[in-house]
């Protein structure tokens, strides 16, 4: 294992394990990742804010920070869409901006960083699974605030923290398709009541009342469940029935 390693395993990887133990959600897992790498990548004399960016398919960009600086020039960032930080994000490279008063390839947002006090940023891609990308966006107040020795630590940081992160992800995937299943459930049974009661009323078979549900849906462009739901009401019901699901 490399020197400039070893300093990131045992306790380093233990809090980092712990924080995916702890946090009550991915959101909640980034803000403490954005904390904890702010701490441990700052030096005496050489303070750093630190944001932490994650794009999902089909899910809006993520961001957390260590205060309320580090995200607001996060979100500046993804805003302008480019930026340090996200060009290590796209390319899996490693940017460092050594003085954003004098950067001329994102201005836009290397001058709202120089007038919040900013001007080094040190952006280091984490490398995740399939299309899901990361990156650690360190801030520091002066410029070339980061040496080969303080880069090749954050970049050790991110390859610790890639483990930690997959696998909050992958819980967070999980409990959004038990979220998505129990949502599921829950409509098939509105419909469900609605179809008996659609049944009892018109004395017809489940397939015609079904499409009688269907055809309401359509005329009124509202969602099956939306329709169904009325129809329970209209006849004094409840449609807020619990699921035979246990969670």
């Amino acid at each position: 294992m490399a020197s400039e390693e070893l300093w990131l395993h045992g306790a380093v990887a233990d809090e980092l394990q712990d924080l995916v133990l702890e946090s009550a959600d991915v959101e909640d897992f980034l803000r403490e990742l954005s904390r904890f790498a702010a701490d441990t990548l700052s030096r005496p004399g050489r303070p750093v804010v630190c944001g932490v960016t994650v794009t999902r398919r089909k899910k809006p960009a993520a961001t957390a920070a260590s205060d309320p600086e580090a995200f607001a020039m996060d979100e500046i960032q993804n805003a302008a869409g480019d930026g340090p930080c996200l060009a290590a994000m796209r390319d899996l490279k490693t940017v460092y901006v050594r003085d954003l008063a004098r950067d001329r390839q994102w201005t836009t947002f290397s001058e709202a960083a120089a007038r919040r006090g900013y001007l080094s940023i040190l952006g280091v891609p984490v490398e995740l699974e399939d299309q899901t990308r990361a990156a650690l966006n360190l801030y520091a107040e002066d410029a070339s605030a980061f040496s080969p020795d303080d880069i090749l630590q954050a970049e050790s940081f991110a390859r610790q923290a890639s483990k930690a992160l997959r696998l909050a992800l992958r819980i967070g995937g999980l409990h959004d398709a038990r979220d998505d299943l129990i949502a599921a459930m829950a409509s098939r049974t509105v419909i469900d009541m609605a179809i008996g009661a659609i049944m009892a009323q018109s004395r017809c078979s489940p397939e015609k009342a079904f499409a009688l549900l269907k055809d309401a849906s359509n005329t009124r462009n509202t969602k099956l469940r939306d329709v169904a739901r009325s129809v329970i009401e209209s006849i004094g019901g409840t449609a807020d029935m619990p699921t035979r699901f246990d969670v």
